[in-house]
């Protein structure tokens, strides 16, 4: 017997506060329009101050648990990716951990900024392939508004705050690719690349800063980097794109999605879009749209699904799961 980590609930939390593009058209020159044709963002949800990363995570661990039918006490650990915890230390997942009663196990932070989720989810499922823990609660939430220069038109209408969460459990499969649960994992980085996604502040230097990016050149790098971590994650999980159903990418850039899909040989219809809604929520936008999908009808058990992200360092990850 093989032991796979199985999605065992998923949940989401987003804040109240909806902010449509025209909104960005008061203070900025810009338009729904030109948001929207770069983007495909038609709105996103900004963060109150109470509000935190940590609150939205506990929040949506809390839908999680109840969809799968779990109390917190189950659970033996806690992998939180996120760029914006409530403090510098302890870590957020800490915090959700006290959030939500839990004196057993362990919890720490994973930072990979929008690839973040992929690589918590890896690193869940390496702990319970080690038999250290058997229920993990892995979590995506970001707080990005903390970050926006609101006078940078080519960044502050592109991102969004949220949480999704899922509970992987420990689960007896026969090593093959019809097994439930994550099947394959593929990690990579190239700190060569930090410049041209990254925020301006931090310890060293006793600010916050601002998010800077610039965009030709991540869209230049994504879409090769994504299509190709896909594929090998496929390779390595032995499965063609003809047998997934979906494809649940990052929810950065329509464009990114669509060309990395194309790159992929898979047709639109087989890829989930939330980006519209939520605009980019880094770390949570993967979680955010896997709950959102399963709520809407659209993700079923046994669902095979590709799952890949990018973000700051470079960093950049995919799955291949069967829901």
């Amino acid at each position: 017997m093989t032991v796979r980590a199985v999605i065992q609930g998923c949940g989401h939390y987003l804040p109240k506060r909806v902010v449509d593009n025209s909104e960005f058209e008061r203070t900025l020159d810009t338009s729904d329009d030109w948001i929207s044709s770069r983007s495909g963002i038609k709105r996103r949800h900004f963060a109150n101050k109470d509000e935190t990363t940590s609150v939205m995570a506990t929040l949506a661990a809390k839908e999680a648990l109840a969809d799968a039918n779990l109390q917190a006490d189950d659970i033996d650990a806690i992998i939180l990716a996120t760029s914006t915890s409530d403090l510098t230390f302890p870590s957020a997942a800490t915090m959700v951990q006290a959030n939500l009663g839990i004196v057993k196990g362990f919890a720490y932070d994973v930072q990979a900024v929008c690839a973040g989720f992929v690589f918590a989810l890896a690193n869940a499922n390496a702990l319970i392939i080690s038999g250290q823990a058997k229920k993990i609660l892995v979590i995506g939430s970001e707080t990005f508004s903390k970050l926006m220069d609101w006078e940078d038109r080519s960044t502050c209408v592109l991102f969004g705050d949220g949480a999704g969460a899922v509970i992987l459990s420990a689960e007896n499969g026969k090593g093959d690719k019809y097994d439930r649960g994550i099947l394959a994992s593929d990690l990579n980085s190239d700190g060569r690349l930090k410049d041209i996604l990254y925020v301006d502040g931090g310890v060293s230097t006793q600010s916050t800063g601002y998010l800077r990016m610039h965009g030709k050149e991540v869209y230049r790098h994504a879409i090769e980097k994504l299509a190709t971590t896909a594929q090998d994650s496929m390779k390595s999980a032995g499965i063609s794109v003809e047998e997934i159903d979906w494809i649940v990418p990052h929810q950065a850039n329509i464009r990114i999605i669509h060309g990395t899909a194309k790159k992929m040989g898979i047709t639109s219809d087989r890829v989930l879009t939330t980006v519209q809604d939520h605009g980019n929520t880094s770390a949570a936008s993967i979680p955010l749209a896997l709950s959102v999908s399963k709520i809407n009808g659209h993700i079923k058990k046994n669902d095979l699904i590709v799952t890949e992200a990018i973000g700051g360092g470079l960093a950049w990850g995919s799955l291949v799961i069967r829901w």
